[in-house]
């Protein structure tokens, strides 16, 4: 193989002088993380409400949820994240158009990406939700009714706490896909993890160097979550259902 190795590359000072591409790398790697937390919190809070409201006796809140999982799931992440960023600040009224195009690049960028991710997202984890709630006994809404809860009461006290212990294995599999799927913000610019990587190969020509580099540090961040869902998903199981001892 005529490939010639440098480990050393990236402790050498980079191309505009600010740190070595080690430094880079590690930059990308906290956008990356930023990125996909922020995200997941947008994936789980508007994915539990529009699970919840896919279960509730309401017809027209149940079309209503349905159309808005059918239309995130639908159409593909890359078209939506241009949608995101190119498309809605020309819909936007005049004036908020232009206060978010003339913020800095980088948040445009940021915020874009984050928004993509969590809403798409966010329709998956709709759907673990409402399977969660469904697969419960119906007899637990009829107690909760029995006893006087209100739907609100009954879904916060009752369905949920027992809904969210079971889905915990399908949500962390959506939670490790919101980090992996958070490469596509490099087509809009944003320096995170694989932007950095590209980057690294067109200044320094090392590119098994720089995507090895960048598959360890995805895998560091899949390890951790799966470690760290395991030891939650242990911590709530519940006797009876499956994955319980």
């Amino acid at each position: 193989m005529a490939y010639s190795w440098n480990w050393q590359v990236f402790l050498q000072p980079s191309a505009t002088g600010e740190g070595t591409y080690l430094a880079w790398l590690f930059e990308g790697f906290k956008w990356t993380i930023a990125l996909s937390l922020g995200a997941w919190l947008i994936a789980l809070l508007i994915g539990s409400i529009v699970g919840v409201l896919r279960t509730v006796p309401n017809r027209w809140l149940n079309k209503l949820a349905t159309g808005y999982v059918e239309v995130f799931r639908n159409i593909p992440l890359l078209v939506q994240l241009f949608i995101w960023y190119f498309v809605l600040p020309e819909l936007l009224p005049v004036d908020w158009g232009n206060a978010f195009k003339q913020t800095d690049p980088l948040l445009q960028q940021f915020l874009s990406a984050m928004l993509c991710l969590g809403l798409f997202t966010s329709a998956r984890v709709a759907e673990q939700v409402r399977a969660g709630i469904n697969s419960l006994p119906p007899g637990q809404r009829a107690a909760g009714l029995a006893m006087g809860f209100t739907l609100p009461q009954l879904y916060r006290y009752v369905l949920l706490p027992m809904a969210y212990r079971i889905i915990v294995p399908p949500l962390t599999s959506e939670f490790l896909n919101i980090f992996k799927n958070s490469a596509v913000a490099t087509t809009i610019g944003l320096v995170e993890l694989s932007r950095q990587a590209q980057q690294l190969v067109d200044f320094t020509a090392q590119p098994y160097e720089a995507f090895i580099a960048v598959t360890l540090l995805y895998v560091i961040i899949n390890v951790t979550v799966m470690s760290l869902m395991r030891r939650l998903e242990q911590r709530v199981r519940i006797p009876g259902y499956i994955g319980s001892k």
